[in-house]
């Protein structure tokens, strides 16, 4: 899936790792990551011409579905507790105007600093056995109360 490289698809990747270990298996074409087509439907959506989106089952979760149509709650449970866990990196199209609950970009500017500290982290769980995703249970008790300002 092409993505701005380093620290941003570091980020993204887990995240499409996360929904695809706790969520559902995610399958050839499912994933969405740079395009240089417009025009965009929502201003949001103008982030995937720099690389810096992924679209997860976009036309499961299309631009301004109802509501009741997408996500169920127990996934977006899931989803909050992803968001958590990037600690304010991570933007979701499901808290967007329109919504679009299959959308999630990176939500800092270029340069920040939690990017980097979010990726280091993520690649360091990735490197040892037993932690990153994969290995999260987002309904224990103390994931819950730390994602319900995500919600």
């Amino acid at each position: 899936m092409p993505l701005l490289k380093g620290d941003v698809a570091t980020v993204l990747l887990h995240v499409a790792r996360r929904f695809a270990y706790e969520i559902d298996m995610l399958r050839s074409g499912d994933v969405q990551g740079h395009t240089d087509r417009g025009p965009v439907g929502a201003g949001f959506e103008s982030n995937h011409l720099s690389g810096t989106a992924i679209g997860i089952r976009p036309l499961f979760y299309p631009l301004g579905a109802q509501r009741g149509t997408g996500l169920s709650e127990l996934e977006k449970v899931v989803v909050a507790d992803i968001l958590a866990d990037c600690q304010g990196v991570i933007g979701w199209g499901g808290h967007a105007k329109p919504v679009k609950e299959s959308h999630f970009q990176i939500d800092v500017r270029p340069g920040d600093p939690r990017l980097a500290r979010l990726a280091s982290r993520i690649r360091g769980e990735d490197a040892g056995p037993g932690s990153g995703a994969g290995s999260i249970d987002p309904f224990l008790p103390n994931r819950r109360r730390k994602a319900a300002t995500y919600r």
